[in-house]
């Protein structure tokens, strides 16, 4: 399979303040992404999503690595002739409409007559837009701006589509149909790199990812590999659970938690399982669930791009 990204030690360096101060946003990642894949790409803000999806479109410079796009170096207008590019807050000119915006896109993409008019067509209508297609833009919600700049990043066509926060400012029907659509993409062949804060969209859609954290690549891998398959913890729910099997639970070292009136007791592992349940039916308790917990791409994120000694995202 061919690579439509490939990345190998990417780094950005900016200068700040009237001392210049030196800020390392990026630190020298690598990554590829695979042609025909959807590729989540992770990390809470300021871990350097935004800065490395900006070389790749070439709006910004790399201090150092490099970076190619089907197989063509960055920055150059030839790496970018087979994408399409959603910016995390796209800019629209607020008396332009839907229409007259996309069809700029087409044009700048090189579309020209019934073609150009039958892919804003086609593009409008497949990100949702088209109903508002002939507003002006300064009159659309954050959610329609959304999709206006989704159908002008899909107007060409592209091989490639690099998403910034696609799901920002879409409602719960939004978030799907924009998840239906990148299904639909990769069904034809294309690839998508996107980055989000929404785990179960990525979880759910992503065939790899990369989660960064503080400029650095923490976890890269497919998804299957990286959420473990074993049990990572047990929780058993019971009712009517008496004062006494609370404390002496507690003694034993379980974490008790209330849930609508039941007792919710977590543990690692199933070995204890067993002691439990004898403890719970010896105090006259009802067990209502026995339910094992596999880590999710939250856990993940948090184990790994949050860490246990942040107190909050970079």
């Amino acid at each position: 399979m061919s690579q439509a990204i490939v990345v190998e030690g990417l780094q950005k360096t900016f200068r700040q303040g009237f001392f210049m101060r030196r800020v390392e946003a990026v630190k020298g990642i690598s990554f590829a992404v695979e042609s025909g894949e959807i590729f989540g790409f992770l990390g809470p803000n300021g871990a350097g999503k935004t800065t490395t999806i900006k070389m790749l479109t070439g709006l910004i410079r790399p201090t150092g690595g490099r970076a190619h796009v089907f197989g063509r170096a960055i920055p150059s207008p030839e790496s970018m002739k087979n994408v399409g590019f959603l910016p995390e807050n796209p800019y629209i000119y607020p008396y332009l409409t839907p229409r007259e915006f996309v069809t700029l896109a087409g044009r700048l993409s090189g579309l020209t007559g019934s073609h150009l008019h039958k892919r804003v067509d086609m593009s409008l209508e497949r990100t949702g837009i088209a109903y508002a297609a002939d507003r002006q833009v300064r009159r659309l919600s954050k959610g329609m701006l959304q999709r206006t700049g989704l159908a002008a990043a899909m107007v060409s066509d592209p091989e490639l589509l690099l998403l910034d926060e696609p799901m920002s400012g879409l409602d719960p029907v939004g978030r799907k149909e924009v998840r239906d659509l990148i299904l639909e993409e990769k069904k034809r062949g294309k690839t998508v790199f996107f980055s989000t804060h929404i785990l179960n969209d990525v979880e759910t859609l992503c065939d790899r990812v990369v989660i960064l954290r503080r400029g650095e690549t923490v976890v890269s891998g497919t998804v299957r590999e990286l959420l473990r398959a074993e049990v990572r913890r047990i929780e058993i729910t019971l009712a009517d659970a008496s004062p006494g099997l609370r404390a002496r639970l507690q003694e034993d070292g379980f974490t008790l938690n209330d849930a609508g009136g039941h007792l919710v007791v977590e543990m690692e592992g199933d070995d204890k399982v067993p002691r439990v349940l004898t403890a719970a039916l010896e105090a006259g308790a009802r067990v209502v669930e026995v339910a094992p917990r596999r880590e999710t791409l939250e856990d993940l994120f948090m184990r790994r791009a949050i860490g246990e000694s942040d107190a909050r995202p970079s």
